[in-house]
């Protein structure tokens, strides 16, 4: 099942997964793109609604805008209280794979900060347990592969905080490559005129949770775009 416009990889009565762009907002203000104008506008031709017709969507958590990956969406109002329950209660399964900068050591490990998210900054900054804004972040990683410059991890999200794995990699001097907003120094993905259109080479490769309605159990791995060809990546490690 496609669109134009989105990629999906799961659809299942008022519960959708699709993988999303790269400088695609998640939701934005009225006419301006976003994968909820997307979804919306699939939905539309799906159901043989007009262009004006009003579509309702529950975006059940959110992507920044230059990452990939499998992103869930739910078409009515139950059906999103009930996913947005399972992210809350920590249950969903959410796996990254990111390139970074870097020589990542040791291969396997779990980095725990505190963020704080400071109103109308868009970076959040790590800041001491005892700041009265700390949220606490939580991230296990492994090390898949190393080239000469680089790191290809594995990410296990614990918690889910705005940037988390950008600003927790950058911080320790792994900066996600791609991503000038945190220190990157190298290109990915084809380049934009506009730089909020830049891709970074983090994405959403694999989610797993119950479907809302049926409680069956439900596992979606999202495909990586083009961009990620030029790391040079072992084929046999991208399953």
């Amino acid at each position: 099942m496609s669109n134009p416009s989105i990629d999906v990889l799961y659809e299942e009565g008022p519960c959708l997964v699709v993988n999303k762009s790269s400088g695609v907002l998640t939701q934005a203000p009225r006419g301006i793109d976003s994968m909820e104008v997307r979804v919306k506008a699939y939905y539309r031709v799906q159901e043989g609604k007009p262009e004006d017709a009003n579509i309702y969507l529950g975006i059940t958590h959110r992507m920044d805008r230059p990452t990939t990956g499998a992103l869930i969406v739910a078409r009515h109002v139950r059906a999103a209280q009930r996913i947005c329950a399972q992210f809350a209660d920590r249950t969903v399964s959410k796996i990254y794979w990111a390139f970074v900068e870097g020589q990542v050591t040791p291969d396997e490990g779990t980095w725990t900060d505190f963020l704080h998210k400071r109103h109308g900054i868009p970076q959040p900054q790590i800041v001491t347990a005892d700041h009265p804004a700390a949220k606490h972040a939580v991230l296990h990683y492994r090390v898949l592969w190393h080239n000469a410059w680089g790191s290809w991890l594995e990410i296990e999200l614990e918690t889910g905080r705005t940037h988390q794995i950008r600003v927790q990699a950058a911080s320790r001097g792994y900066p996600v490559v791609g991503d000038l907003d945190y220190g990157s120094t190298v290109a990915f993905g084809e380049a934009k005129s506009d730089p909020r259109e830049h891709a970074i080479a983090l994405h959403a490769r694999h989610l797993a949770f119950r479907h809302p309605m049926t409680q069956d159990p439900v596992s979606v791995t999202a495909p990586m775009s083009s961009d990620w060809d030029a790391l040079g990546l072992p084929k046999d490690l991208m399953t």
